[in-house]
């Protein structure tokens, strides 16, 4: 057998999870399609991680599930994001000019850069319980399951991340 022909003990785990992968990525999504594309970019980025750092990864079930899941969510960031701009494009006629001018995009951009970097700074779990709940939709139970807490927890990690949103927005608007 030549080097890398044989799959890695993660690709093993991967092929067997598939259809679970799969479903996790079309719960954020909606749509198998774009599913399919995930499960395929995940293979495609386990495919180059080393045989020996396979071997390290204790836990390959939920590192193939966090792979995948951070995958849907950029995917479904990355759509969301175009449909509002194309939305907004094609609304043009019926919105203000003002409303598309290079100031407003600015500051559309600013405030986007800003809660970013509201979310980057918060704790590891807190943004992820408020990725999943805005942005991939799930319930606070589902998320509760998934990141294995309360569902109380749960609520007091997105409204957290809603209030360090708020407070850097609030900080950098001009008075």
């Amino acid at each position: 057998m030549h080097h890398g022909t044989a799959p890695t003990g993660l690709q093993q785990h991967f092929i067997g999870q598939r259809q679970r992968l799969r479903d996790a990525a079309q719960r954020i999504l909606g749509c198998p399609h774009r599913a399919d594309d995930v499960v395929q970019d995940a293979y495609l980025k386990i495919g180059e991680v080393q045989q020996q750092e396979s071997g390290a990864i204790r836990q390959p079930q939920a590192y193939l599930m966090r792979i995948v899941r951070n995958l849907a969510i950029d995917r479904h960031r990355r759509c969301r994001f175009e449909s509002d701009v194309f939305a907004d494009e094609e609304a043009g006629e019926d919105i203000h000019e003002e409303a598309h001018g290079p100031e407003a995009i600015a500051i559309s951009r600013q405030t986007l850069a800003l809660v970013s970097r509201a979310l980057d700074g918060l704790p590891a779990r807190t943004r992820r319980a408020f990725e999943l709940y805005r942005l991939a939709g799930l319930s606070q139970r589902e998320i509760a399951a998934e990141l294995g807490i309360s569902v109380t927890l749960v609520n007091f990690l997105i409204r957290d991340a809603l209030a360090s949103c708020r407070q850097c927005l609030a900080l950098a608007s001009p008075r």
